[in-house]
């Protein structure tokens, strides 16, 4: 673990396998740190013969946080700061893996820093066009936590996973992360808030149609915060892509699914 001085922030990231091997920069969504890319799941993935890199986005984590709904930072920001990670790495080219709101680094990883991605794995994310549906009705409506109150905090974040779990919750491993990631946040309002407060520009030389390296989509049919055409939309707009459907999965990566992630993110990075 090491903090990386990066586009004039601090990162916090971690490393699992052999330098040597094909390198996967794990990028998590809004207000997620690097925790939420479980280390066991990272673990199983060097093991398949993969350098497997997760990080403390800005405002996560241990990484640079920003006062509190003004962030003065716009998403290209943190494609620019998965570019430095690499380079402090001293890695050319990555596979790059991106959940949920990273989609959208991912594409401007993707177009305005296409040298340094071998490939694109976008996991439970979207275009974001016109048209597409909702959020599930059936989803819980919750109000914002006090964050004065640590527990209502904590209990907030954990009904927020249950809600999108789709049924694959388990309440203690989500409690944990919760706690574990509030330990070690430099400022958890910060982390729950400024992702969403930040410009949300897109890349400077095109869009997904302009991806030219290969592209894979995972994405559950029962994700009840953006539903699967979604995901299918992401497919559609990109040339050649490749979409995989978890039977039953909700919008995060539940552990049951962890065997099939991995499979599929070893097949799409094989011998590139």
């Amino acid at each position: 673990m090491t903090t990386y001085a990066v586009n004039n922030v601090e990162l916090f990231a971690e490393t699992y396998g052999d330098p040597a091997n094909p390198a996967v920069l794990l990028i998590h969504g809004a207000g997620a740190s690097m925790l939420w890319w479980d280390a066991r799941l990272c673990t199983e993935l060097a093991a398949r013969g993969r350098f497997v890199i997760r990080y403390d986005q800005r405002d996560t984590g241990r990484s640079t946080s920003f006062p509190t709904g003004e962030p003065g930072y716009a998403m290209s920001d943190l494609a620019t700061d998965a570019a430095g990670l690499l380079d402090a790495l001293r890695i050319h080219r990555a596979h790059v893996v991106a959940q949920s709101m990273s989609g959208g680094t991912a594409l401007i990883l993707g177009v305005d820093h296409s040298s340094r991605v071998a490939s694109l794995t976008f996991v439970s994310t979207s275009t974001g066009d016109d048209g597409l549906p909702p959020p599930s009705a059936d989803m819980p409506r919750l109000g914002w936590p006090d964050f004065a109150d640590q527990a209502a905090v904590e209990e907030y974040v954990v009904r927020s996973i249950e809600a999108e779990a789709a049924g694959h919750f388990d309440e203690t491993e989500a409690r944990t992360l919760v706690r574990d990631d509030m330990a070690r946040a430099r400022n958890y309002e910060a982390s729950l808030t400024n992702h969403f407060a930040m410009t949300f520009d897109g890349p400077k030389n095109g869009g997904f149609g302009d991806l030219s390296m290969p592209v894979l989509v995972l994405h559950g049919d029962a994700d009840p915060l953006l539903p699967l055409p979604h995901g299918q939309s992401v497919r559609d707009a990109v040339p050649g892509a490749r979409l995989v459907v978890l039977p039953g999965m909700g919008h995060g990566l539940s552990a049951p699914y962890w065997n099939t992630f991995v499979d599929e993110v070893v097949e799409h990075t094989e011998g590139r």
